[in-house]
């Protein structure tokens, strides 16, 4: 299935619970906006175009489960505000709201909602293969990409913005291998980015996040590839570790890319007015379960970090690459 659609069978918005790989497959149906905001705010339906899906599907459950237009705007205002960094979200809850808002009652305004909500899906799903087949002449036979976090169906409704642009370029014959940073605290790259790479039969490298430097210093990545929470007019926001591999790539020579949909772009907005997340200490104080720090020291856990555009090759969209020189 995709990452995430919606269940006429169950009335459900229906999702991969990405909290449990690569251990266990399990797909987690939603019926109420809490159970959503539960499943965003705990990571089971996570990246930003996913997000942005997830919340179009949250506006028709609150024209289900809302008495009036007043508890369906609480509703979707609560929706918003699950992650504050990832602008996409917002932009699905705006999306869907906008446009069941004409409705005559709560069921017209559903059926309105849900339409537009499987229209944001299968946009997505169209925008990637764009930004993949643009990205794609980016990269050269024999290639090595360096990713961060997970840039892949799993942060989408399907294919992926970093990875679906080594897709296609694996598809036209290209020959690219992946080294994967494990991407602390919660891992999604070693979790969930190598788990996608291997269902597809892509060669991938899991190191750690500070390995990157080294392998960048020994030649073994000729490009860096990542993915966006979000594009404001200095730079980019995306999961905390980008701007040290942008960093590390600038000092070794390294192409850095970006690859993201026009959803995501917020360029009215300086990075010092987003709200960045930050999580619980306990995603540093515990892994898998064990304590590994004592509980009373004192954490810093910012969910994601901000790269300069001086640092970016260029910004791979839907509409075609965009270099360093027109963004700045």
């Amino acid at each position: 299935m995709r990452t995430i659609e919606w269940a006429d069978e169950t009335e459900a918005v229906k999702l991969i619970d990405q909290t449990l790989l690569p251990g266990d497959y399990k797909i987690l149906e939603c019926t109420r906006v809490d159970e959503l905001i539960d499943a965003i705010k705990r990571l089971k339906v996570r990246g930003a175009p996913a997000l942005g899906a997830a919340g179009a599907f949250g506006v028709v459950l609150a024209c289900m489960n809302a008495r009036n237009r007043e508890e369906l705007k609480n509703e979707v205002e609560k929706l918003k505000k699950a992650r504050p960094t990832a602008i996409n979200l917002s932009y699905g809850v705006n999306r869907a709201l906008n446009a069941a808002i004409p409705g005559k009652d709560m069921q017209e305004m559903r059926s309105y909602a849900l339409e537009e909500a499987r229209r944001i899906a299968e946009e997505d799903v169209a925008v990637n293969k764009k930004i993949g087949e643009y990205g794609s002449e980016l990269l050269e036979d024999g290639d090595v990409v360096l990713t961060h976090c997970n840039a892949g169906r799993l942060a989408c409704v399907d294919w992926g913005t970093a990875l679906g642009v080594i897709r296609t370029a694996i598809e036209k014959g290209k020959r690219i291998e992946v080294v994967a940073c494990e991407t602390r605290p919660l891992n999604q790259g070693s979790r969930l980015t190598t788990w996608e790479l291997l269902q597809d039969k892509i060669t991938v490298t899991l190191i750690t996040d500070s390995m990157s430097a080294a392998v960048m210093r020994e030649g073994k990545v000729d490009k860096v590839l990542v993915g966006a929470d979000r594009v404001v007019k200095e730079g980019v926001i995306n999961k905390i570790g980008t701007y040290m591999h942008a960093v590390v790539a600038k000092a070794h020579n390294v192409p850095f890319y970006v690859a993201a949909p026009l959803s995501s772009f917020d360029t009215e907005r300086s990075y010092k007015e987003v709200e960045i997340e930050e999580r619980s200490p306990d995603e540093l104080l515990f892994f898998g379960g064990k304590q590994i720090a004592p509980l009373d020291v004192k954490v810093y856990n910012p969910a994601f970090d901000f790269t300069p555009f001086e640092l970016i090759e260029a910004v791979i969209t839907e509409k075609g690459v965009v270099h360093q020189v027109d963004v700045v």
